[in-house]
């Protein structure tokens, strides 16, 4: 088994992830491209130590960027869903 800290990146926190977070109970991910859904649960628990009912993995692909006469590519990443237990929570900003 991986390191958790490796398989889970950082959390995507934006104006939508809020909102499912807080009606849904449903927080996001950045993770490893080449972490599967069974990787990505047992991670979380164990990192967060909630309970996690169900993960929705998607892959975005890199953006083409141009700078000038140069052209290149964003890398790729895979983020993940995952649904809590009634009653668990991660917090992100606790201090703030």
């Amino acid at each position: 088994m991986r390191d958790p800290r490796k398989i889970i990146q950082q959390p995507l926190i934006t104006e939508k992830t809020t909102i499912e977070r807080e009606i849904g109970n449903i927080v996001t991910f950045r993770v490893a491209l080449a972490a599967n859904k069974i990787e990505i649960k047992r991670a979380v628990e164990e990192l967060f130590e909630v309970t996690v009912l169900d993960v929705r993995t998607s892959r975005v692909h890199g953006k083409k960027r141009r700078v000038g006469k140069h052209e290149g590519q964003r890398s790729s990443w895979k983020k993940a869903r995952v649904r809590l237990g009634e009653g668990d929570t991660i917090e992100f900003f606790e201090g703030v």
